[in-house]
């Protein structure tokens, strides 16, 4: 996990090996026995010896102990585990005395040493990937712990670096990147437009940047699209896996032990995003921490912190929430043509062919959008600003156009997620259906409740209120700031204010293009601006300030972009 603090880089590993052997700590051999002789060490004691004089052993910024070789090594062990220290002393023991240890002898060994890794400060533990100064660190997965070290200046392969990593059973190890790769076979083997290729590039390369958010990926498509081997291509080449597909977790444990398990964590054939899972994305993309009761223990909580990039395929766009679908790349995948399918071992042999090649060019392409992303500028950034800045980078080097299509995909995915809400389509209908363009909702939360209650053809009475229908007035002003971003860029304004001594919260809703009509409607009939002046600058002729609402001579105007009061205005400024 990346637990990110304001501690000053580690010392590299074999740094800590001459401090040790400065002052190396005594083995129980030198010990005294009664009477003043000397005995041999129990099995734990020689452990303990062994332990201290060839390994590091801390906390790591997730609260677990950790062992680090002292010379030569990068990657960071848990003391428990089939991969861990454990194992390891076992075998030293074994190679130098051969003798093995019990349960008991191995048990009270990693007590001593979990007790000396309370007394060191925390150490940051990455998976994957790291950053370290203006450097990007990328474990290779292997056998050899080789680090990828990729720079403004270029990439190279070291044997370590600064930074640790852990590794877990969902770790695969990376080819030996080629240098004069290219990503031609890797654009071959995926089907979809060009620009979505541009786009998933882009996606790719921003995964290797360990501290910002990540949209995640949403691979859609009909069947018969690839989707899955698609997301496996794709993770291949950023995170490879001997799992690279999981299913949806049932709950937030087992999202949990999902999302621990790799940098990239790849959903396969996902049908329904349920609320809590929803939160967890949200939660996994920005970073932000999840607290659960800790497993037997009726008062202990753990601190669950996930910044991943994630895949999903085949998600029902309609059926997202608005706060997931804000953090959402979604990317179509076009259908295969029977005369052009092939058989999953032909795809596969290819894709393994080519990959060196593409992991090169994508490291090539990742060293030159380093160089110019700190003196990029970007404005008016949407809600993912740090994806959206690297894709402005990645545009000046290649001369792509990823930034204006990726801000394209947010209408036909606000589309999606309105239809698939009852709540927000009812709003837009109305709204849609209003004859005077400047009219529009403007009351309490109880009051918008009944005013978006969908009605029977005959206008008899309420229909059975549909699944996921608010039944509160505090119900529906949440079901509404979640399905904001949605409606706002469908081109429907809202606000939320308070009005009167008694500051009763009210909720304002409104065609964002009303004001821009009613300013050309005024234009046209000569209207003059000179009855009373408005306070924002570039204001409509014609209108004066109405607390955020424009009055014209003829119907009311809703909010101006330019009226402090407004949020645009807000947004703009800010």
């Amino acid at each position: 996990m990346n637990d990110w603090d304001d501690e000053p880089p580690p010392p590299m590993p074999w740094e800590l090996h001459d401090q040790a052997a400065a002052d190396p700590a005594p083995t129980a051999a030198a010990k005294g026995g009664k009477g003043g002789g000397s005995k041999e060490p129990t099995i734990p004691e020689l452990l303990v010896a062994m332990a201290s004089e060839r390994f590091d052993i801390f906390l790591g910024s997730d609260g677990e102990p950790y062992a680090v070789q002292l010379r030569g090594s990068s990657i960071a062990m848990p003391l428990r585990g089939r991969t861990g220290l454990k194992q390891r002393l076992a075998m030293l023991l074994w190679e130098s005395r051969g003798k093995v240890p019990s349960g008991q002898a191995s048990a009270d060994t990693l007590n001593v040493l979990e007790g000396k890794a309370l007394d060191k400060p925390r150490r940051r533990i990455s998976l994957r990937v790291d950053r370290h100064d203006d450097k990007l660190m990328i474990d290779m997965g292997g056998a050899d712990g080789r680090i990828i070290e990729v720079s403004p200046d270029g990439w190279r392969i070291i044997p370590a670096c600064p930074a640790l990593f852990r590794r877990t059973a969902l770790t695969g190890a990376m080819p030996d990147p080629d240098p004069s790769g290219t990503l031609a076979a890797f654009r071959a083997g995926l089907n979809v437009s060009e620009e979505n290729f541009r786009l998933i590039v882009g996606w790719m390369l921003h995964a290797f940047i360990p501290d910002e958010p990540h949209p995640v990926l949403g691979l859609l498509g009909e069947q018969g699209t690839a989707k899955t081997t698609a997301a496996k291509q794709i993770g291949g080449i950023v995170d490879p896996s001997p799992a690279p597909t999981r299913t949806a977790p049932k709950d937030l444990t087992d999202w949990a032990v999902t999302a621990s398990g790799s940098w990239l964590v790849t959903l396969d054939n996902i049908s329904e995003i349920k609320p809590w899972f929803s939160d967890a994305l949200c939660k996994a993309v920005t970073g932000d921490a999840m607290t659960k009761r800790a497993l037997y223990t009726d008062g202990d909580l753990s601190v669950l912190v996930f910044l991943r990039p994630v895949i999903m395929t085949s998600i029902d766009a309609g059926a997202l929430r608005g706060d997931l679908a804000e953090r959402l790349l979604l990317v179509e995948l076009e259908r295969i043509p029977k005369e052009s399918r092939r058989t999953e071992k032909d795809v596969r042999t290819a894709y393994e062919q080519h990959q060196a090649q593409t992991l090169g060019a994508m490291l090539n392409l990742l060293s030159q959008v380093l160089k110019v992303l700190p003196d990029v500028e970007a404005t008016d950034l949407p809600r993912m600003a740090d994806f959206t800045r690297f894709l402005v980078a990645l545009d000046q080097v290649t001369g792509w156009n990823t930034r204006a299509d990726y801000e394209e995909t947010f209408a036909d995915l606000a589309d999606a997620v309105i239809s698939g809400d009852p709540f927000a389509d009812e709003i837009r209908k109305r709204i849609d259906g209003l004859i005077n363009p400047g009219a529009g909702f403007d009351g309490t939360a109880s009051e918008l409740l009944k005013w978006a209650e969908p009605k029977t053809s005959s206008g008899d009475g309420p229909l059975t209120m549909p699944r996921g229908w608010p039944k509160t007035p505090h119900g529906a002003s949440g079901a509404l700031k979640r399905i904001t971003p949605a409606l706002m860029a469908a081109g429907i304004s809202i606000e939320f204010y308070r009005e009167g001594h008694k500051r009763t919260r009210k909720i304002r809703i409104w065609r964002a293009d009303a004001a821009a009509d009613a300013a050309d409607a005024l234009a046209v009939s000569g209207a003059s601006a000179a009855r009373v002046p408005f306070s924002a600058p570039g204001a409509p002729a014609g209108t004066r300030c109405c607390g955020g609402r424009a009055q014209a001579d003829g119907p009311l105007v809703n909010a101006c972009t330019l009226c402090p009061k407004s949020p645009t205005y807000w947004k703009k400024a800010s």
